[in-house]
């Protein structure tokens, strides 16, 4: 029974869906997106996690009862993890700690184990994801490390799967793919592919911003680390062991910002729901059909899906705090809010809504702390203290409304007002209250205070 539905399962992988960009302005060339986040374990990766899964096991390195461990920024992880599971394997996993928290939580409920570190040191540091999943795999009997930046597995599953799909589905009549590099496997099991059955086709590289790829593609040269980037999956401070980059003709380094606004913007004109690698790539396409001169019919891929960054990619808060996305700016204390309330951004409750109200909505939000509206007037604050004050003795009093326990004396601030009196008001371990009059902006915690400074600071 259980062949049986692996059967099922991996006969999904594969075969995904190609549609057309029509919304976007594509120049004189008409853009393709291969949907790979229709796969089961929705990216790309499950091509990968299953062929690499596969020959560990055809060649005795993977054997029943062993443990697949892996360095991944999150796909690859999940595409081993969906496999592996199925097949009775243990997953250990290490994982940079900008992975977006759906991806954890989702490897969390496959059962995968979670090694998180740091995304902010390079090869050779202890704490580097790659060197730390290499000494695990030292101190963990059984284990088959899957080692997707040297696995020859790893671009095979894209020369044998994705080239003769996309071929096909093209009608033989393809002028260009637009590619991204993590472990570099897309792209040379697609040039292996494409060097057989059409030589002269274009390969262009997508590569975030402070990565190295794309200066080497222009130089020859291996820079040093720019910086780091926010995009998840592509760009790399080396050059893959397997990487085969000898057919890129031209490369575009795209910002974060870019690569994060070009997918809201997929989804917005195409209904497409994507992840930020995503951005990156339509964000190249883009900008290379728009050069042409010529119609040219072009490739790019929906790597993964959405639903992995909607607290990222599509939260406008986390946007603003990342300097992702620009508001208006208004020259006064308004710029350090990290969640408008004129925006609808903030999370409240009513004078009238009960404790429990509140501390729901505090749980599900991750707050401490919400102001209480009535008619769109500011009239208290409530915070978890207030609630855990009221309720200690009497269960029944998470049913007292919230105007018996609020805070209703506040002191406030103007948008007007200076730095240090907010910088008073946070030295006292409250939070900063923005309102002029009846209206209310919203509230300045320290962390606002600090991600404000850690934008503006040089």
């Amino acid at each position: 029974m259980q062949d049986l539905s692996q059967a099922a399962l991996f006969s999904l992988i594969g075969n995904t869906p190609l549609v057309e960009v029509t919304r976007m302005d594509t120049g004189p060339c008409r853009l393709f997106l291969k949907l790979e986040s229709q796969n089961p374990g929705g990216s790309i990766k499950d091509r990968v996690g299953r062929a690499m899964i596969e020959a560990a096991e055809r060649d005795g390195r993977l054997r029943p009862g062993g443990t697949v461990v892996e360095a991944t920024a999150g796909n690859t992880g999940l595409g081993l993890a969906l496999i592996a599971r199925i097949k009775g394997y243990r997953v250990v996993l290490v994982v940079p700690d900008k992975m977006a928290s759906e991806k954890i939580l989702h490897l969390k409920a496959l059962g995968a184990e979670i090694h998180l570190t740091r995304s902010d040191v390079g090869k050779g540091h202890p704490e580097y994801y790659q060197d730390l999943a290499a000494r695990l795999v030292k101190e963990i009997p059984g284990a088959w490390f899957a080692d997707q930046f040297n696995n020859p597995a790893n671009p095979q599953a894209h020369e044998t799967t994705t080239g003769p799909e996309i071929w096909d589905q093209m009608r033989h009549e393809i002028d260009a793919i637009v590619v991204g590099v993590g472990s570099s496997g897309t792209l040379t099991g697609l040039s292996r592919f494409f060097a057989r059955v059409q030589p002269d086709l274009e390969f262009v590289l997508a590569d975030p911003q402070g990565s190295i790829l794309a200066d080497y593609i222009e130089t020859g040269k291996v820079a040093e680390v720019s910086g780091s980037w926010a995009v998840e999956g592509i760009g790399e401070d080396f050059i893959p062991a397997i990487a085969d980059l000898s057919r890129v003709k031209s490369a575009y380094s795209i910002s974060d910002e870019e690569s994060f606004n070009t997918a809201r913007e997929l989804l917005r004109q195409e209904g497409i729901l994507a992840g930020s690698s995503t951005g990156t790539l339509l964000a190249a396409a883009l900008e290379w059909c728009r050069a042409q001169t010529e119609p040219k019919r072009v490739v790019t891929f929906v790597c993964d899906t959405g639903t992995r960054y909607l607290t990222k990619v599509y939260s406008d808060g986390w946007m603003v705090d990342q300097g992702l996305l620009q508001r208006p700016k208004t020259g006064d204390l308004r710029d350090l809010i990290g969640r408008r309330f004129d925006d609808g951004e903030v999370v409240t409750v009513a004078p009238t809504d009960t404790l429990l109200t509140a501390f729901n909505r505090m749980r599900a939000a991750d707050l401490a702390q919400l102001p209480v509206i009535d008619k769109g007037r500011l009239v208290g604050l409530i915070d978890e203290s207030d609630i855990l004050l009221h309720v200690t003795s009497e269960r029944e009093r998470f049913q007292t409304p919230v105007a018996h326990t609020m805070t209703s004396d506040l002191q406030t601030l103007a948008p007007s007002a200076g730095m240090q009196q907010l910088r008073d008001i946070l030295d006292r371990g409250l939070t900063a209250v923005i309102a002029e009059g009846d209206r209310f902006y919203g509230l300045i915690t320290r962390f606002d205070l600090l991600n404000h400074l850690r934008r503006t600071l040089t």
